[in-house]
């Protein structure tokens, strides 16, 4: 099995490649869909996030509601930290407990994990191979704009408050260029596609 790891920031496309990925008979784990699994109501962490932040950061339903959670935590590290202590290790349970699935079903798989913040987690280790989906920063904020509706100095703050996209390139395997139209994004996903399937022959030969 080949476990990849992609990444990317916002306005960069990663979902599209995500979708190539899958196009190719890929299998997905996306990570923002198991932070809202393992935040269900009656989970283990919803309980503590309940418990560390109040009810307030609930909805009617009782479910979390991520925008007013969001408002805690994000302006402040501290309170982030402390939110990230409580979901990241339940999600890389779950991840991991699924990569164990997919194993025994198809031990020959190309598994890739949908990672936002691989890179500022210090998560590469965890992949045999690490993917970034890269657009210049003037293409992020023109589709930021575009999907959120939002004016340049409100994508320009989006942006700016996530780690350069150009800083993630050294610490990555490969780079999926995404900064012009789709058919240039579709080649340039193949050279990386094909460079991954070498990589996941000499796997299975020295296993």
């Amino acid at each position: 099995m080949l476990n990849i790891g992609l990444t990317g920031g916002i306005g960069t496309g990663k979902s599209t490649v995500a979708g190539l990925f899958v196009r190719q008979g890929a299998r997905l784990i996306d990570f923002d869909h198991l932070a809202h699994e393992v935040q269900e109501p009656g989970t283990p962490v919803w309980r503590e996030i309940t418990a560390t932040f109040g009810e307030t950061v609930l909805d009617e339903a009782g479910r979390i509601d991520r925008v007013k959670l969001g408002a805690v935590v994000f302006n402040d590290q501290e309170q982030l930290q402390r939110l990230n202590a409580l979901v990241h290790p339940a999600v890389f349970s779950e991840w991991s407990r699924r990569l164990d699935l997919i194993r025994r079903e198809d031990p020959l798989a190309a598994v890739v994990s949908d990672v936002p913040l691989l890179v500022e987690g210090g998560w590469m280790g965890r992949f045999d191979a690490t993917v970034l989906v890269w657009a210049s920063p003037e293409t992020q904020i023109r589709r930021i704009m575009a999907r959120n509706g939002l004016s340049r100095s409100e994508a320009l703050a989006r942006l700016e408050a996530q780690m350069d996209i150009n800083e993630k390139i050294p610490l990555v395997d490969f780079v999926i260029d995404n900064d012009g139209a789709l058919d240039r994004l579709e080649r340039n996903f193949n050279r990386v596609w094909s460079a991954l399937m070498k990589l996941k022959e000499g796997k299975n030969d020295r296993a």
